[in-house]
């Protein structure tokens, strides 16, 4: 296999790992930022964390994966990358850290104060570590001010300018669409119901943000639609988006939350195609000068390190996969509470 080949193979594997974390710990996401809106009482809330109880650490094992793999096969990418969102990364560690401590802890202690602290940590940290994601995604996409030997020479308020903050809005608005959708396959009863009124609002809310975010990237990103115009055939990927979208609430009218579900995981599947379309072959694009972007070609691990790792991806990848597929069969069904709930 030459250089090149397995150069996009890697490229491809880790828009795989990414999007399967999306997936995965967006619906995760989800049900944390719909807790506190959702739940009437303590018994539901409890409801609500135990959906994600048994699969939440699992689905995380796909970013820890995406960063091993990054780091590995394209080195300068890692570090440009946690270097430019040095900040971000902490707090986006943090977020993730108090969603496990708010999950584990709430009910060690029959307390409601107690408990209602933890329940606004855990809604927290989701909603700030879903924007997070998709304030990232923003600036990668529109480009970052990397100068000479890819060092970031901008700073944590170059960040958070009007794109960015879209498309954080974005991921937010999807990530609680997801898990509203997966909480409605999980709970029963009236709190079944309750969730069942919140996903059609949410849908408008996503959708409306979707045009918007579309719009603003073609006025400010016009560099995303180049490898679409150099291969018209891709341009069935945002055609497929834009149709799963609309599939959403009619696969609800039908009564299939099962198949909306699919669909918004195929949203989020293809929103990731899209930006790994928009941002190839670049890791980083410079705003300073286009020779000082982060591609795939400079930043890439030796042919030999490329080959060797994918011939542990081959083992390795599988056994993740098949981990996940385990877990979701065997908790699979209505979410119960019993003396191991949290």
């Amino acid at each position: 296999m030459s250089y090149d080949t397995i150069t996009l193979v890697w490229f491809f594997l880790l828009g795989v790992l990414l999007t399967g974390y999306a997936i995965l710990d967006g619906f995760d996401l989800g049900v944390g930022i719909l807790h506190p809106f959702i739940a009437k009482d303590d018994r539901e809330r409890r409801l609500v964390m135990n959906s994600i109880g048994p699969l939440w650490d699992g689905n995380e094992v796909w970013l820890v994966t995406f960063g091993g793999a990054l780091f590995a096969a394209f080195p300068n990418a890692y570090a440009t990358v946690f270097s430019s969102f040095y900040a971000a990364f902490h707090l986006l560690l943090t977020c993730l850290i108090g969603r496990a401590v708010s999950l584990e802890f709430r009910s060690k202690v029959h307390s409601p104060a107690w408990r209602r602290f933890w329940d606004a940590g855990f809604f927290l940290s989701s909603i700030t570590a879903a924007a997070l994601l998709g304030i990232a995604g923003g600036n990668v996409m529109a480009g970052m001010q990397v100068g000479p030997m890819f060092r970031y020479e901008g700073g944590l308020l170059d960040q958070l300018y009007w794109y960015p903050l879209l498309v954080g809005a974005l991921t937010v608005s999807l990530f609680a669409l997801h898990g509203a959708i997966y909480l409605y396959l999980k709970t029963e009863d009236e709190l079944q119901q309750r969730v069942r009124q919140r996903i059609l609002p949410l849908f408008y809310c996503f959708a409306a943000l979707y045009g918007v975010v579309t719009f603003a990237t073609w006025l400010h990103v016009p560099h995303a639609t180049e490898t679409l115009t150099r291969h018209p055939w891709l341009w069935i990927v945002p055609v497929l988006n834009a149709l799963a979208v609309l599939n959403i609430p009619r696969a609800m009218h039908l009564g299939k939350p099962g198949y909306a579900f699919f669909t918004s995981s195929m949203i989020i599947a293809a929103l990731a195609s899209l930006f790994s379309v928009a941002i190839f072959p670049n890791f980083m694009l410079s705003t300073i000068d286009p020779a000082y972007s982060v591609t795939l070609e400079n930043a890439r691990s030796s042919h030999q390190t490329l080959i060797t790792m994918l011939w542990i991806a081959m083992i390795g990848m599988p056994c993740v996969a098949s981990y996940t597929i385990t877990i979701y069969w065997i908790f699979r069904g209505k979410v119960q509470l019993d003396s191991n709930s949290y």
